[in-house]
């Protein structure tokens, strides 16, 4: 079966003991783990570590001895209770070992539990998961976590009663932060508050959260692509102060402005190919990248995009130029296009 983002959250709270397994998948690696961990405790309890209920395979292992799965399927523990098979970082060359495994599952065995990348819909793992009529897969997107899974989260970090203001702040930084940073946060406040009946309040947000230093790369792409000059160097002198390089920066516009290209050339128009970005987008990067190629459009996008080359091809060349100033050369002169 496949599951909705609503679905997955409750499947992940409450699995079915009667379920042969789940397959977990996304391009953030991070974005999974954190799904694992969630389902692998929910299943297994919070003992199992210890209780060795919960048997951890490679996909590299298991492309070498197809039978380790099937082995820890079966295997029976010293100690009561349910049972985990993980099997992480899966690729398509493992499918067939973990489908048959599914196949001979029986009441009693361990769950099976399946960490890969992004998978194609074709992908004979994606679609054996997804066409089971017990097993689930679930799709991890690079999106920002929804109201009811940051207050899970809070409540899992024990911050006390955080008032409307607290909540609007922990929700902006969930946006801005990958979900790892964003509970490492958590877990600074819970310990800050500890103690405290409450309520947290924004200063106390405040006291734990990053600095408003720290730049993030998206930031400098997002203002050259709305043609706010102004913001680039300040922000490109914070990026390259927290050691970002020149051709990091480079890669990064690139895919940025093609992703645009890729929404404003769509014979739809610009909101269509939106929609048909993968994996998917939404909320206010949805709007943003939305409004930069409707802003640019299509030739001005191409045109960036050979700007973007020449400039990758001179910082990988031997010629000697202050690459960073190059860099923002550059994303100067993508910032003035829609003004043409």
């Amino acid at each position: 079966m496949k599951l909705s983002a609503r679905d997955a959250r409750d499947w992940i709270a409450k699995p079915r003991g009667d379920a042969p397994g789940t397959l977990i998948h996304g391009a953030d690696a991070m974005r999974v783990a954190l799904k694992r961990q969630e389902l692998v405790a929910n299943i297994a309890g919070p003992d199992a570590e210890e209780e060795m209920r919960i048997t951890r395979i490679q996909g590299s292992d298991l492309r070498r001895d197809k039978a380790l799965l099937a082995d820890a399927v079966r295997a029976q523990g010293f100690f009561p209770g349910p049972r985990v098979a993980l099997v992480e970082e899966a690729t398509a060359q493992v499918g067939d070992p973990i489908l048959a495994s599914l196949a001979d599952w029986r009441p009693g065995d361990a769950h099976v539990v399946v960490t890969a990348g992004t998978l194609k819909p074709a992908s004979a793992l994606r679609k054996g998961f997804e066409s089971h009529r017990h097993a689930v897969a679930i799709a991890v997107y690079d999106d920002p976590p929804d109201r009811a899974e940051i207050e899970r989260w809070i409540a899992e970090a024990e911050i006390p009663d955080p008032d409307r203001d607290a909540l609007a702040m922990l929700t902006a930084l969930a946006a801005e932060m990958g979900p790892g940073d964003f509970r490492q946060v958590l877990g600074k406040i819970g310990l800050y508050m500890h103690g405290t009946p409450g309520p947290t309040g924004a200063a106390d947000v405040a006291a734990c959260a990053p600095g408003s230093t720290e730049a993030d790369l998206d930031d400098v792409l997002h203002a050259a692509a709305d043609g706010r000059t102004a913001e680039i160097a300040p922000i490109l002198t914070r990026l390259e102060a927290q050691g970002a390089q020149p051709v990091q920066l480079s890669i990064a516009a690139m895919r940025h402005f093609r992703l645009l290209h890729q929404a404003a050339s769509d014979p739809g128009g610009a909101g269509a190919g939106i929609g048909r970005l993968r994996p998917p987008v939404y909320g206010p990067r949805r709007d943003a990248l939305l409004r930069q190629a409707q802003r640019l459009g299509m030739y001005r996008l191409e045109e960036a995009i050979e700007i973007l080359t020449d400039t990758d091809l001179t910082l990988r060349s031997a010629a000697r130029v202050p690459q960073m100033a190059l860099v923002e050369r550059t994303l100067i002169r993508l910032s003035m296009m829609g003004r043409r």
